[in-house]
C-alpha cells in the first residue's frame, strides 16, 4: 500500500485466480500428437422446420498419455463432444440420453433459449433407469448457509429445443448442473454448436476444412493417468463445490487442444479461421504466435460470443476468459514454407506457456487462396446508452471470512431474484468485482458501454455473453431481453465460483 492505493500482486493484476493442481504423473511430451478436429454430428431426422439430434452422455476413453487409455465423462464418446452445426431460424431439438453414474444438465452457452431448454441448474437428468423422486421439485445438495434447491427433474433423456432465432456465432454446449459444474466439465462434458446464417455465408472468409473450431483446457491427472479433480465430495453426490485450498479456481498443468495435450496442426499457406474457445474452469489466457508474422499482428478478429463484428480487428494477442469465444482469422501465406508457429500463452508459466503449434507446408510461391477479410463485416448497432430505460447494479464479490461467493451479498437463492427485466426495454446492467469474474448473462447478448468509466477494452467489441472483469474494476454493459419469458441466470464463469454459489436469477417477463 502506498499513497492510500492498493497495489495488487501480479497475478491479481493478470487475472489469473485459483490454485495448481499438479499432475501426479510426468507430463505429456508437447508437440506429438495432430489436432483432433471434433467429428460433426449428422441429425437423427428432418422435418420442414426441425433438425432432431440424439446425443447419449456415457462413460468413454480419451488419449492423453501414450499406451494410457483416460476414463472420462462424455458426449457421445469422445471430448470434446461432437459439434452440431444449426442454421439461424431453423429449430434443432437435442435430446440427451443419460448413461452416466450422476445427474446433468445442458446448458447451449451463447443459445437465446426458452427457459424450459436453458438449462437450468436444477432441471436434472437423473441417470437412465433412475426413479423419479415423488413430489414435483428433486432436493439438490446446497452450501451449509443456503437454502434447500429444488428442480424439476426427468428420468434418463430430456429434450432440449433451441429455436435458434439469432445471428450466426460460435456457440458451446456444456454440463450445468448445480453445485458441481466444475467437476462435469472438468471430466469431458463440453462441446462446439455452431450457427449458420446468410449473412455470413455471403462472405468470402475461410470455409470447410480451414474453418477450425478449436476448445482450449487443461486438466490434472493422477499417477495413473485418469482425470484428477480436489471435489469437496469425491463422490460428487452431497457437497458441492470444491476444497477449500481450491476455492479460487483449480488450475490444471496439462493444456488440452480439442482434447489433446499441446498438438500440431498441418496448415497450408492459406487463411485460416480459428473458433477459440476457453472452456477452462479458471484460467485465462494471453495468446501470441511466435515467431510473430511479418509486421507482427498476426491475429485478426473477426466475431465475438455473439457472432461477427462490424469490421475487423487486428491484434498482437488475444485475452480469453473462461467461457469467452474469439473467432481469428490467420493468414500462414506470411510464413516461410516450414516454419513452425507456436501458439503460446504469455500469462503461464512452464508448461502452460504452451498451447499448441502449426506447421506451415506449401512451395514459396504460395498456394491459391480465394479466402479474404473483408474491411465490413456485419451489421452491429452502435449502443446508445439513452436507449436504457432501467440501470442495475451487480456485486461479484468474496464475502470476508468465508467461502462465500455472492453477488449483491447474497448466495445463489432462487426465492430472491436479483432483477426483473420487461421483455423489450434496454436496460443497463452495472457490474463491479473485487477479485477476478468472468462474468456470463443467459439468454440474450449484450453490448459493454464502458470500463470503470472509461471506453470498453480492446476486446469488448461486438455481442458478448461473457464479460472478463479484472480484480477492483467495474463495466458497464446495455443488454434488451427478447421473446421468452421465465427464470435465467447471471453467474460468475469461473466454474468454482460458480460451484460455491456465485449464481443470481432474474426473471422476465
Amino acid at each position: 500500500m502506498t499513497a492510500g492505493v492498493l497495489v495488487l500482486p501480479p497475478w491479481l493484476r493478470q487475472g489469473e485466480p485459483g490454485t495448481l493442481l499438479r499432475s501426479g504423473r510426468p507430463l505429456p511430451t508437447p508437440y506429438q500428437m495432430p489436432l483432433p478436429i471434433p467429428p460433426v454430428m449428422a441429425p437423427i431426422r428432418s422435418d420442414a422446420t426441425t433438425d432432431y439430434y440424439e446425443i447419449t452422455q456415457r462413460i468413454g476413453d480419451i488419449a492423453v498419455f501414450d499406451g494410457v487409455r483416460t476414463p472420462a465423462w462424455t458426449y457421445q464418446g469422445t471430448f470434446p463432444g461432437p459439434t452440431i452445426i444449426s442454421r439461424s431460424g431453423r429449430r434443432t431439438v437435442v435430446r440427451h440420453v443419460n448413461r452416466l453414474p450422476h445427474p446433468v444438465v445442458v446448458h447451449l452457452h451463447g443459445g437465446h433459449t426458452p427457459h424450459e431448454s436453458d438449462g437450468y441448474p436444477t432441471d436434472l437428468i437423473l441417470p437412465t433407469g433412475s426413479p423419479l423422486p415423488p413430489g414435483s421439485g428433486t432436493p439438490m445438495p446446497s452450501m451449509p448457509d443456503m437454502p434447500v434447491l429444488t428442480g424439476a427433474a426427468t428420468s434418463g433423456s430430456r429434450d432440449y429445443t433451441y429455436p435458434m432465432n439469432q445471428r450466426a456465432a460460435t456457440l458451446w454446449y456444456h454440463d450445468h448442473r448445480m453445485g458441481f459444474t466444475g467437476a462435469s466439465i472438468w471430466y469431458g462434458l463440453a462441446g462446439f454448436h455452431l450457427v449458420h446464417d446468410a449473412e455470413e455465408d455471403a462472405l468470402p472468409l475461410p470455409k470447410g476444412d480451414r474453418d477450425v473450431p478449436i476448445m482450449i483446457a487443461y486438466r490434472s491427472f493422477d499417477a495413473a493417468g485418469r482425470l484428477h479433480y480436489p471435489a469437496a465430495d469425491p463422490a460428487l453426490t452431497s457437497a458441492p463445490g470444491v476444497q477449500t485450498a481450491y476455492m479460487n479456481g483449480v488450475l490444471g498443468d496439462v493444456i488440452l487442444v480439442n482434447g489433446a495435450p499441446w498438438p500440431v496442426m498441418s496448415v497450408e499457406r492459406r487463411k485460416y479461421r480459428l473458433r477459440l474457445l476457453n472452456a477452462s474452469n479458471a484460467r485465462r489466457y494471453r495468446l501470441v504466435l511466435d515467431p510473430p508474422p511479418p509486421g507482427r499482428a498476426g491475429l485478426v478478429q473477426i466475431g465475438s460470443d455473439g457472432g461477427l463484428l462490424s469490421a475487423p480487428i487486428v491484434h498482437d494477442a488475444i485475452e480469453l476468459a473462461p467461457a469467452e469465444r474469439f473467432d481469428v482469422v490467420i493468414d500462414f501465406a506470411r510464413f516461410p514454407p516450414g516454419t513452425r508457429v507456436h501458439l503460446r500463452n504469455t500469462l503461464g508459466s512452464g508448461a502452460t506457456t504452451h498451447i499448441m503449434r502449426f506447421d506451415v507446408s506449401g512451395s514459396a510461391t504460395g498456394t491459391s487462396d480465394d479466402a479474404m477479410i473483408p474491411a465490413s463485416l456485419a451489421a452491429v448497432p452502435t449502443p446508445d446508452r439513452r436507449t436504457a430505460a432501467v440501470t442495475r447494479d451487480f456485486l461479484f464479490q468474496n464475502r470476508p471470512g468465508s467461502q462465500a461467493w455472492t453477488i449483491n451479498s447474497r448466495r445463489y437463492d432462487p426465492a430472491h431474484p436479483l432483477a426483473h427485466p420487461r421483455l423489450g426495454q434496454t436496460e443497463i446492467w452495472r457490474f463491479v468485482t473485487d477479485l477476478h469474474h468472468p462474468i456470463h448473462v443467459h439468454l440474450d447478448h449484450f453490448q459493454v458501454l464502458a470500463r470503470n468509466g472509461s471506453a470498453p477494452g480492446p476486446y469488448d467489441q461486438g455481442w458478448k455473453d461473457t464479460l472478463d472483469l479484472y480484480p477492483a474494476q467495474s463495466a458497464e454493459v446495455i443488454v434488451k431481453f427478447t421473446e421468452y419469458a421465465g427464470r435465467f441466470l447471471l453467474h460468475c464463469h469461473n466454474l468454482e465460483h460458480e460451484d460455491m454459489a456465485m449464481m443470481a436469477d432474474f426473471i422476465t417477463s
